[in-house]
């Protein structure tokens, strides 16, 4: 039998890179850095792994988002794309985000919405079903169903701290694929939080735990990075019974507005069920700022040297 009648572990990819990678999660980080940045992440989960002799199977994902902020309202904007292949499941979203951001003493306050599309495919050529009379061995080839999908989430930022609350799937959309089967998209929950420490100008370090449940299972990350001139980054992350995680980045370009990160996990529980790494490979851009009401500086040639 197909397991689509019931999922027995989280619904929603996990990134071991989560700090980076915060609008995915919720939505009311829409906008609060003040900066339009985009952000993209390829993940290789337990690489090499295969449920049959034929080969294929370890999941992939890769996450686009882009967040900016609206300074005239008070706001923020935010999308994302993502793309998680199981498989013989594929799962593809499209999401954008609004959030609210209220300004409180030194601190910054947002309330986000999200909403979008959630689409699942299944290849039912792929599938080896151990029911003869199972009713989805009369499907066949890659058939699709597209849904609703909505989230919301708050998020709190001063300046060495940051906390977030955010609840997405809310709508609890149901695939079924025509043979009485329900995928119900869970209610996920995600609690964010962190905090900044500088030792001195060169050196910084930044502490991150995000912890995810969809109301049957609970997964707890916490991780540390030092940050050296804001150039490069290393530090390590472990995840709940499961793994523990090398993060490594650098900086590029004379204004710092490119980074790229990577992280390698090493599984340290159930080896015997997945392979043992997993890598994470990061890219983001920060667009110059522009800060609002500023003029356009227009250069002629006559006057500069």
């Amino acid at each position: 039998m197909l397991a689509l009648a019931k999922a027995e572990a989280q619904q929603d990819p996990q990134f071991s890179q989560y700090m980076f990678n915060t609008l995915y999660y919720n939505p009311g980080f829409a906008g609060v850095e003040g900066i339009t940045k985009l952000t993209a992440i390829h993940r290789s989960q337990w690489l090499g792994y295969s449920p049959t002799s034929g080969g294929g199977g370890a999941p992939t994902t890769q996450v686009i988002t882009i967040t900016a902020p609206i300074f005239k309202l008070n706001s923020g904007f935010g999308a994302h794309i993502v793309n998680d292949q199981l498989g013989p499941q594929n799962n593809l979203e499209a999401q954008a985000s609004y959030a609210y951001h209220l300004g409180i003493k030194n601190s910054k306050l947002s309330f986000g919405i999200r909403t979008g599309i959630f689409s699942q495919t299944f290849d039912f050529d792929q599938y080896r079903a151990l029911n003869p009379a199972d009713p989805l061995l009369d499907k066949k080839g890659a058939q699709s169903q597209i849904r609703p999908d909505f989230a919301v989430g708050a998020f709190w930022r001063k300046e060495k701290y940051y906390i977030g609350l955010s609840f997405n799937h809310l709508i609890n959309s149901t695939f079924d694929f025509g043979v009485g089967q329900r995928n119900a998209l869970k209610t996920h929950a995600y609690l964010t939080g962190g905090y900044f420490y500088e030792v001195n100008f060169d050196l910084k370090f930044h502490f991150s735990t995000i912890v995810q449940s969809d109301f049957t299972k609970t997964t707890v990350n916490i991780g540390g990075l030092a940050y050296f001139k804001d150039t490069m980054w290393g530090g390590l992350a472990f995840r709940s019974s499961e793994s523990a995680t090398l993060l490594l980045g650098y900086t590029l370009l004379k204004d710092k507005s490119l980074k790229l990160g990577y992280s390698l996990d090493y599984i340290i529980q159930d080896q015997a069920a997945k392979q043992a790494t997993s890598h994470e490979l990061m890219l983001s851009y920060e667009l110059p700022i522009n800060p609002p009401n500023s003029k356009k500086v227009v250069r002629t040639p006559r006057y500069r040297k």
